[in-house]
């Protein structure tokens, strides 16, 4: 077998993100056949013995994937672990017993849809825009949106010294206190909606992640999970180009 970056080994085995990995390995958390691990390590998964805190790590076989559509409420934090936060969308995942993790984020007074896995090479298909996998969200904010604002959010913006590709945003509904905007994106910078809107001058007050591509809500309810359906797995798969059989 090819030998890979060890974060990428994490990722792929459902453990953590690479950014989460590559933390573990500089607090000396990982070892490599009994050795400690270095940043930019390569492992061959078949032969090397891989350990996080000093219990083995084995790559997932392809039936052993566990895919988690979950609706998350305000006031969890999308994190499998932090000592600061005192409440986690793992926490919410009652009765599942393999480790998972999410597939990107939402920040801690967002809500919505949200998907977790331990499919590493799934995760980070989804995450990456080259796939166009859309994310949409309902936005409300305060007050009515104006023609100029609405032509402000759909530029191409300047986030965090980086140009963001053009969000497509709608108006879904709106009053005179309050609009309610429909956003679909392709990439999702951090916390990037709630930037866009203050480049815009606009407050928001509810954001809620409603679709990712053709997986919906539906009828679960606010801090409830279910399974992915075989057949979202398989569109899934086909939405990012990932292989049949694997």
């Amino acid at each position: 077998m090819e030998k890979i970056r060890l974060q990428k080994f994490f990722t792929d085995c459902g453990i953590m993100s690479r950014r989460a990995a590559e933390e573990e390995i500089r607090h000396g958390n990982v070892t490599v056949n009994g050795h400690p691990a270095e940043i930019g390590t390569k492992i061959d998964p078949s032969r090397d013995r891989v350990t996080y805190k000093g219990r083995p790590v084995v790559m997932p076989r392809a039936k052993d994937f566990v895919y988690i559509l979950l609706n998350k409420p305000r006031g969890y934090a999308t994190t499998t672990a932090d000592p600061h936060e005192k409440k986690c969308v793992l926490d919410l995942l009652e009765g599942v017993k393999t480790r998972v993790y999410p597939v990107g984020r939402l920040d801690k007074v967002s809500e919505g849809l949200l998907l977790l896995t331990n499919d590493g090479e799934m995760a980070n298909r989804l995450t990456h825009p080259k796939h166009s996998v859309p994310k949409i969200y309902r936005v409300k904010v305060d007050g009515a949106v104006t023609e100029q604002q609405l032509n402000t959010l759909t530029s191409p913006l300047v986030i965090d010294g980086y140009t963001i590709e053009p969000v497509e945003v709608e108006i879904h509904d709106m009053t005179d206190d309050t609009t309610t905007l429909t956003f679909t994106l392709y990439e999702g910078r951090n916390r990037q909606i709630r930037k866009m809107c203050e480049q815009a001058a606009l407050t928001v007050r509810r954001l809620n992640r409603v679709a990712i591509g053709k997986l919906k809500l539906g009828g679960l309810g606010v801090g409830k999970w279910r399974y992915l359906e075989p057949q979202e797995i398989e569109y899934l798969r086909r939405a990012t180009q990932m292989p049949a059989k694997r």
